[in-house]
């Protein structure tokens, strides 16, 4: 990856926001380098982290893949009917264009690094500036390794990139081998 964001899409209202969503859900903009992971392979992860077969609890919470191209338009279709079939009944996700992005509040950015104090005060004092902490890829890596994405194989090769103190490489590097 490199960079993930939190916000809300697929409505109509103009800049929602936590306590004011109208008919907007949460979503995950992901920007990724294809030559290191595939639009099929962000697929396959989207559909291994839900249960996309319950239907949703509210728009809030609604699964959807939002295409910006014909070609991921027809992957994602693909990727779902494949699941549908493997599984035996209806995914509830819906599959939309892409229109608009709505970045959510400062406090819902990378959840997990937030919740490792000495980790996310590091990356803080990196990236003082809260658009450069969203928008970090370093940050963004973090946050995924605790999140429970990614190996310690490839961690262990670019940890050194991310500018983290050798106590706090350290400590990362324990959090992910667990």
């Amino acid at each position: 990856m490199i960079l993930t964001r939190v916000g809300y899409a697929g409505g109509s209202q103009d800049n929602p926001s936590y306590y004011d969503l109208g008919d907007h859900s949460e979503t995950v903009q992901i920007e990724y380098d294809p030559d290191r992971i595939s639009y099929q392979e962000l697929l396959a992860v989207f559909w291994d982290s839900h249960d996309a077969a319950m239907p949703p609890l509210s728009v809030q919470y609604k699964s959807i893949i939002f295409y910006h191209d014909e070609a991921q338009k027809r992957l994602a279709l693909e990727s779902k009917a494949q699941l549908e079939a493997k599984q035996g009944k209806a995914i509830f996700t819906e599959i939309l264009p892409y229109s608009r992005f709505y970045l959510a509040e400062d406090y819902h950015q990378k959840y997990y690094l937030r919740n490792v104090p000495d980790l996310n005060k590091e990356l803080t004092a990196l990236y003082p500036n809260i658009n450069d902490f969203i928008n970090s890829t370093a940050v963004a890596r973090v946050n995924g390794y605790l999140g429970g994405n990614g190996d310690i194989e490839t961690l262990r090769q670019e940890i050194d990139s991310y500018g983290l103190s050798p106590a706090a490489r350290q400590h990362l590097l324990a959090m992910v081998a667990r």
